[in-house]
């Protein structure tokens, strides 16, 4: 426990921003306060700010895609309770509104100079360590966003995020808070278990029985709302059989290609991992394997057996040959600097401590014209692809606009019309896995009013326009269909309701001091994160009630989540006299004062509902 503690205490907003930025985009909708299409109708009204329905749909579609993402492609999130999943959804909007509003009371602000350097530092947007802006703009098309709305909606959870640290900060505690969750914490408990197993195989589901629990719940059994759409893709793969280049330019491109070759060098290298915490005695036991060699002790031997680095250890610490920019600056300047056979000293990088050799030296030999002349003749016409892609864009655009249909379009164009199996707002396969695809195809313009959408990016490289075909209504699934489901889920739960009656009468007994005939399974001394026993049986035994006495056990119980129902016997608890360093204090303090300001933050949050003006219709 210790350990986690001062694990998750350091470096956490580093590693974890852009899942916070994904989960809040998909746990509340807040995205969609991009989305406007004129549709003034409203879900709620928080502090006289508006959430539309639009808003409040997206974000319920987002709920359910989310939840068929965790739970599997068999999830049906057509099962899902609209009510519930609307509720849930017009709570988080309405919780991300109040937030913001509270953000921009307190002035908290988030410059753009800051949000540049956020970007640029996300190692989401980077390809070989470097920012990437065709990675950057896949990633937020991949979630449907131009990269203005990308900015802001960051800016605004970054405002969020100031008030929630903010707030969170002011957490503190004392000495004794310290000294008492240390005891608790340490704090180990005897206990025996029996489990009443829950034995499906035992009960009888009739059909009739099915039958009646379907008709008294036919409205979970309803299909979800399902369109079939047409669909126009362009593809830049196919541009470059239309687009031709002559031997002059693969000629000029081979030259520069050529003219920018560099000698390799063939580096070996001893690496002893460092960061922060043990950079001096990685440092001295680099320094120590220096003087190893100077002794004359064999590099390659050294390496295999003591490297740190897994990939070149087994080969002597030989990492092959390569050119300028492959690797770390310093490592590179280091191995520049070095003759034949000569080794380094060492050298500090964000890996750790190394010794590096020189192997040695080969110029590039000059490959000829025609071994490259296909890679050159794609890179030239990828030019041109690009440009014809961006014109042919314009054009479909224009015509599908302009058309009834797509028929029309894919004629002037010479492209094909495709059909998509049908799918609901949480996406299907294909193209309708792509969540601005989804989002167009249930918009008011291209559902309701049956217009061609407009450019749809999937990629950087392809694009479609998409036409509903048909939309498929909601309606009860029939019995036969769901009637295999039905039948194991009644059966599970009369199992668990009959391990339930067992386990009571077991308990009651237990309780007015009768002898237990069931074998009971002992555990000793266990602790709050002890392995081998089930998370749900160690969190009600740390809820139990001390013995009044060694003969006088606590009793207690719990149901799994299989059915199966545990009853507890709690024999005994110890705690030991807790002794802690000041770094073990430091550690607890971090943990406990995040905790303490998380719990503060949630009553800031409960104080703005109690005095937002909030109507939903």
């Amino acid at each position: 426990m210790l350990q986690n503690i001062r694990d998750n205490s350091q470096g956490w907003i580093a590693k974890t921003i852009i899942g916070i930025i994904v989960m809040l985009l998909a746990l509340t909708g807040f995205e969609a306060i991009f989305n406007t299409t004129g549709n003034s109708r409203n879900a709620a009204e928080v502090n006289g700010e508006e959430i539309s329905l639009d808003d409040l749909n997206q974000a319920m579609n987002m709920q359910r895609r989310q939840l068929v993402q965790q739970l599997g492609g068999d999830f049906d999130a057509s099962l899902l309770d609209d009510r519930l999943v609307r509720e849930a959804s017009l709570r988080g909007l309405i919780d991300q509104a109040l937030l913001l509003q509270g953000a921009q009371k307190a002035d908290f602000a988030f410059s753009d100079m800051a949000l540049d350097q956020l970007i640029l530092q996300t190692p989401e947007f980077a390809v070989d360590g470097v920012f990437n802006a065709a990675r950057f703009d896949q990633f937020i098309q991949q979630l449907g966003y131009t990269r203005l709305q990308f900015r802001e909606l960051l800016r605004r959870e970054m405002v969020v995020g100031q008030l929630q640290a903010g707030i969170g900060a002011s957490g503190f505690v004392t000495d004794e808070q310290i000294q008492n969750f240390a005891r608790l914490e340490q704090q180990t408990r005897d206990f025996s278990i029996v489990t009443v197993p829950a034995d499906n195989t035992a009960v009888e589901i009739s059909e009739q029985q099915a039958r009646e629990y379907y008709e008294q719940n036919a409205e979970r059994f309803r299909s979800s709302e399902q369109v079939v759409l047409d669909y126009i893709e362009l593809n830049k793969e196919s541009f470059f059989d239309r687009v031709d280049v002559s031997d002059e330019q693969v000629e000029s491109l081979y030259q520069q290609r050529i003219a920018n070759l560099a000698p390799q060098r063939r580096a070996a290298h001893i690496l002893i991992e460092a960061d922060s915490s043990n950079d001096a005695e990685a440092k001295a036991k680099i320094e120590e394997i220096a003087q190893r060699l100077a002794a004359g002790e064999d590099f390659a031997a050294l390496a295999k057996e003591l490297s740190e680095d897994p990939g070149s250890a087994n080969e002597g610490g030989d990492l092959g040959f390569a050119g300028p920019g492959v690797y770390d600056p310093d490592f590179e300047d280091a191995l520049y600097g070095l003759a034949q056979d000569q080794v380094s000293a060492p050298v500090r990088t964000e890996f750790g401590w190394h010794l590096i050799k020189l192997l040695g030296v080969q110029s590039p030999e000059v490959p000829a014209l025609e071994s490259l002349k296909p890679e050159l003749v794609r890179e030239l016409k990828s030019q041109q692809v690009e440009q014809r892609f961006v014109e042919v864009s314009k054009q479909l655009e224009d015509y599908a606009f302009e058309s009834s249909d797509l028929a029309q379009p894919a004629q002037e164009l010479g492209l094909t019309v495709r059909t998509t199996e049908p799918f609901g707002r949480e996406g299907g396969s294909g193209i309708a896995s792509n969540r601005q695809v989804i989002q167009t195809a249930f918009s008011d313009e291209v559902l309701v009013d049956g217009a061609n959408s407009g450019i749809i990016e999937l990629d950087p490289d392809t694009a479609v326009v998409v036409r509903v075909k048909q939309h498929l209504q909601p309606e009860v699934l029939p019995f036969d269909t769901v009637k295999e489901g039905i039948l194991v889920q009644l059966q599970q739960e009369k199992a668990a309701e009959k391990a339930s009656e067992e386990g009571e009468r077991l308990l009651s007994a237990l309780r007015d001091g009768a002898p237990a005939e069931a074998q009971w399974k002992t555990t000793e001394a266990a602790s709050r994160n002890q392995e081998g026993v089930e998370p749900a049986v160690l969190q009600q035994v740390f809820r139990m009630p001390r013995p009044v006495s060694g003969d006088k056990p606590s009793y207690g119980s719990v149901r799994l989540g299989n059915g199966d129902f545990v009853v507890i016997r709690l024999d005994g608890v110890s705690e030991p006299n807790v002794e802690l360093s000041e770094q073990d204090k430091q550690s607890y303090r971090r943990f406990l004062a995040s905790r303490s300001g998380q719990q503060d933050f949630a009553a800031y949050r409960e104080m703005q509902h109690a005095e937002a003006k909030i109507e939903t219709f």
